[in-house]
């Protein structure tokens, strides 16, 4: 679905490009969610990162300094195929330590002293800066274009879609998600193990989703890469116990489950906005509304009062993340999203398991504003390039925002979440 949702500035032609041609071309820092104090048991260090991911750059970390993965604090995370300045946590130990880090892809920039553990969420935003190349037209007109659109999108919005990382590679997170949520074991096992796919999965994961469905679950198990282990198990164990899919479900770890449930909500949410495009910049009566500021929601009943605010980007109307406290949308808005929720058919049971995977419900904005976003063109070694600056929230995607430049999502669709 993800090539499929439509853009909002579709009067517009695309530039076409790749964003990452090196992971120079994909510059992130992120924008602290607050300064540390300079005293307390807790090491904040500033990290650069480059052709590294974050988990994986925090294991390196974790055994240069002998301490365990865990007691590292992030974030947020940052995509490998790019330059990264991210701010991580480590308790016990001295700043010094710290600072003696030196990894091929990983250097510590600075360090200062906080009260406690920094968590996922402890992050303000992200500033950018992304480079576009291989253009699909000459610069200078690509650069008039990209210029128009980026003037749309920082006074209308960008679409805030769920991008693919969301999804996995094999796309059906939300499907799992859903399977989760119903307490559908059959469908899980099906789902997790089963249903290849020639485009989406590499050959050996082709092979083994293959001989899961002729029943060949210890075959299957060896072909999976070992760092997915619950496939791997949930295969051995479905080797050993005749095929009973319950004991899949078990044995799938809880945390992932909650992230297949987080997709589920992300593929309801994107859909909403998909029946809102391209108004999302429009207050209806009987939305709730999202106020920048403090991401406080309130109902509208007067949506031509409100809309002034809205034109200022103060507040915007807002998608579901549906859960048991999802407060439900009346009038012209509940005409557009209840059918699409409603159409779920989830019961008490449902949204409770929902709720203990960590989904209570709540509310997302249905579009974001670029700040401070500025455009150039270059030339280096690697030949012309357009170049994009701009910051955006916590949970925003930058390339979102690029796709409805180069008009093309699967292009630029890399960026992982935070």
């Amino acid at each position: 679905m993800q090539n499929s949702l439509p853009f909002l500035t579709t009067d517009f032609p695309g530039v076409g490009g790749v964003i990452k041609a090196r992971p120079e071309d994909f510059f992130v820092e992120e924008l602290p969610l607050y300064e540390p104090s300079g005293s307390g048991t807790h090491i904040y260090a500033q990290i650069e990162k480059k052709g590294i991911g974050t988990r994986e750059a925090l294991d390196r970390i974790a055994r240069v300094l002998n301490v365990s993965r865990r007691d590292i604090g992030l974030a947020g995370l940052k995509d490998a195929q790019a330059v990264a300045r991210q701010w991580i946590s480590v308790e016990h130990v001295s700043p010094e330590q710290v600072e003696q880090v030196s990894l091929r892809e990983v250097r510590v920039l600075k360090t200062t002293r906080h009260t406690n553990k920094l968590k996922p969420g402890h992050l303000a935003g992200n500033r950018f800066v992304v480079r576009l190349r291989k253009l699909a037209m000459p610069v200078p007109q690509a650069a008039e274009v990209a210029q128009e659109v980026l003037s749309i999108l920082s006074r209308r919005g960008v679409p805030n879609y769920f991008g693919p990382q969301r999804f996995g590679n094999h796309q059906d997170n939300h499907l799992l998600g859903k399977a989760v949520a119903r307490n559908d074991m059959a469908a899980f096992a099906d789902l997790l193990l089963g249903h290849p796919n020639a485009e989406l999965d590499s050959p050996p994961i082709f092979q083994a989703r293959t001989l899961y469905e002729q029943g060949r679950y210890e075959e299957a198990a060896k072909l999976w890469p070992g760092q997915l282990f619950d496939q791997r198990r949930s295969l051995r164990i479905l080797a050993s116990g005749k095929g009973n899919p319950k004991k899949v479900y078990y044995t799938v770890d809880k945390h992932l489950k909650g992230l297949f449930i987080s997709a589920y909500q992300s593929d309801l949410f994107n859909r909403v906005l998909v029946a809102r495009m391209p108004n999302i910049d429009k207050l209806l009566l009987g939305d709730m509304a999202y106020l920048h500021v403090n991401g406080a929601c309130f109902h509208v009943e007067q949506p031509e009062v409100e809309q002034p605010r809205c034109d200022r980007f103060e507040i915007s109307p807002t998608g579901p993340l549906l859960g048991g406290r999802t407060t439900k949308l009346t009038g012209p808005a509940g005409e557009i999203e209840n059918p699409i929720l409603d159409g779920e058919n989830l019961n008490d049971d449902d949204f409770r398991q929902m709720k203990h995977l960590g989904a209570r419900g709540g509310r997302r904005p249905l579009r974001f504003q670029p700040r401070n976003a500025s455009m150039t063109s270059g030339k280096d070694d690697w030949g012309e390039y357009l170049e994009f600056r701009f910051e955006l929230d916590s949970g925003c995607y930058a390339t979102t925002l690029i796709a409805e430049i180069t008009k093309d999502r699967i292009a630029v669709a890399s960026e992982p979440e935070e």
